[in-house]
């Protein structure tokens, strides 16, 4: 390397030599630029004299000013050129890089551990010291690092500094703000393997292929029920505790789904609940996935397949119910007896064998019937009888009219 001055070549020799001679009087740390101290110092008086203009954040750096101003712009000027993947900073470029490369510079010297990200080296090095050193003045929470107190805090001030500059959404966290843009540029990076499914968030991928798998990773501590979303099993365990975190700010009903509290503030508001028609058939759907579901009835698509056998399916439910057949499991399990089964439907009519309970009648005569499948082959039996009655009279009738 060539320079234009001494300073410059002083400067970068260090580099090599690892010398640094910028010493900090107030703790240890050393450095081999002077702007690396004063940078330094700043952390030591707290001073951060560059905020931000569209929220509350303030930093010691004017390049992190600069850094932080993206994340409100969306802007991302830096790009791998090994995927369509960009960054708002070259740090965030440069980890990326390593999950091409597979690099892992940073090595845990108390277990075989190594990182790629160095901020997650420090967070584990922290689990062999047990280090927890960011407590919150709120609740009793406990963090290891600075951003994380942080991030938390906004959960108890509402705080949500982040604005989407296309539409009214705000986040507490940059990352929500990443994630929304993605729903007005129409970007889905994380492509399904199996079928043509591609979504937004890695997150949504990785739950979506065990739709595939059958895989159902989060299981119930107080019952037998699997799921393959953590987010379905705390639902699932308020059954058990009765839990309803979800309180309508006009009323005192409570529930224990957001999506409940949702539709039940409609009926205060006045407002109409938002409706997917199908442009085949004249029904209605109140939700995206549902009409997606029922399209599917029209056009005969399948993207959902066994990984054992050829069967394929237009609902991941079906491949989930399918999947049983091949691993023997049945979940639903009689409290009467010890038969089990696939199926929830399925033990539903199994216990009306203990209970005698017959919902279903036959709108033809007087029978009750446990099954709705055994109703409508009554019926059928009427309807042949009835049809046959009127096919020999016909035919009589017309034997008549010949002879006469």
């Amino acid at each position: 390397m060539v320079f234009s001055d001494d300073f410059n070549i002083i400067r970068h020799q260090r580099t090599h030599s690892g010398k640094k001679p910028y010493h900090c009087g107030l703790c240890d740390k050393v450095f081999s630029q002077s702007s690396g101290l004063i940078k330094h110092m700043g952390t030591h008086t707290e001073e951060k004299p560059y905020k931000c203009s569209q929220c509350d954040t303030s930093y010691n750096q004017n390049s992190a000013l600069t850094y932080h101003l993206r994340t409100h712009a969306g802007e991302k000027p830096y790009k791998c050129t090994h995927c369509n993947k960009a960054f708002s900073q070259p740090k965030y470029l440069i980890m990326h890089k390593r999950t091409h490369t597979g690099e892992k510079p940073y090595l845990c010297n108390i277990c075989d551990k190594s990182f790629s990200d160095k901020n997650r080296f420090i967070s584990h090095q922290r689990t062999h010291s047990g280090e927890k050193t960011y407590q919150c003045s709120q609740c009793d929470k406990v963090f290891s690092d600075n951003s994380n107190i942080i991030r938390h805090q906004r959960t108890h001030s509402g705080e949500k500094p982040y604005h989407c500059f296309v539409c009214e959404k705000v986040f507490s966290q940059s990352s929500g703000l990443i994630k929304h843009m993605k729903t007005h540029t129409g970007e889905k990076p994380y492509k399904c393997s199996q079928c043509d499914e591609a979504y937004i968030q890695k997150s949504s991928l990785i739950y979506h292929l065990r739709t595939h798998t059958g895989e159902k990773p989060y299981q119930c501590s107080q019952c037998e029920k699997a799921f393959s979303q953590n987010s379905d099993l705390i639902k699932h365990q308020r059954t058990h505790s009765g839990e309803k975190p979800y309180q309508c700010g006009i009323c005192d009903k409570a529930f224990s789904q957001s999506s409940d509290l949702i539709k039940h503030k409609r009926m205060h508001t006045g407002k109409k609940e938002k409706t997917y028609k199908c442009s085949l058939c004249d029904k209605v759907f109140s939700d995206n996935s549902n009409i997606i579901r029922h399209q599917r009835t029209h056009s005969g698509e399948k993207p959902y397949h066994c990984g054992e056998c050829d069967k394929v399916f237009s609902q991941s439910s079906g491949l989930i119910k399918h999947m049983r057949t091949h691993t023997g499991e049945k979940p639903y399990k009689c409290s009467q007896c010890d038969e089990a089964y696939i199926q929830k439907s399925s033990l539903i009519y199994h216990l009306r064998t203990h209970t005698g309970e017959k919902p279903y009648q036959c709108s033809q005569c007087e029978k009750k019937l446990s099954y709705r499948i055994v109703i409508l082959k009554s019926i059928r039996e009427h309807t042949l009888v009835r049809n046959h009655i009127n096919v020999v009279y016909v035919i009589k009738l017309s034997h008549i009219v010949v002879i006469l």
